[in-house]
């Protein structure tokens, strides 16, 4: 009796243990397509939603603004994003994808405001986990 038991309750810590892993690697963007991954972007910079923050950005993602010269690497980005975390642009915001070819993308999207208008140019590459948005440049045209 005494040996079952043993035996149920290393069987439930293992599944316990194993389940967990799997959890924590799962990456819900890993199968979804480039407009999908714009649209998480987005949510990201203009609805300040971060839950998918981590499956979003390459490793070596970098951000641009082109209006100033401000550069950051996906550390520096994605912590800006977690700060601002829940504040919502008041902005129009739409995208067009203005090239896919192969494993590489390069898309266009916009956010109008009521004064100005900011237009990310968004590079993303495809990748054993998926598509990620490797680099971002930001600018303000004037119209």
């Amino acid at each position: 009796m005494k040996k079952t038991l043993t035996t149920i309750a290393a069987t439930v810590l293992m599944i316990a243990t194993l389940s967990s892993f799997a959890a924590e690697n799962f990456n819900p963007l890993k199968h979804v397509a480039t407009a999908k991954i714009l649209t998480t972007y987005l949510e990201a910079t203009t609805l300040g939603s971060t839950d998918l923050n981590k499956f979003l950005f390459a490793d070596d993602f970098e951000y641009r603004n082109s209006a100033n010269g401000d550069s950051f690497n996906k550390k520096e980005y994605t912590a800006f994003l977690k700060a601002h975390k829940g504040i919502q642009f008041d902005c129009e915001t739409t995208y067009e994808i203005l090239d896919e070819s192969g494993q590489a993308c390069v898309a266009k999207a916009t956010m109008k405001f009521e004064n100005f208008t900011r237009v990310d140019y968004i590079t993303l590459n495809q990748s054993e986990e998926g598509w990620k948005v490797s680099k971002v440049v930001t600018s303000y045209p004037k119209y």
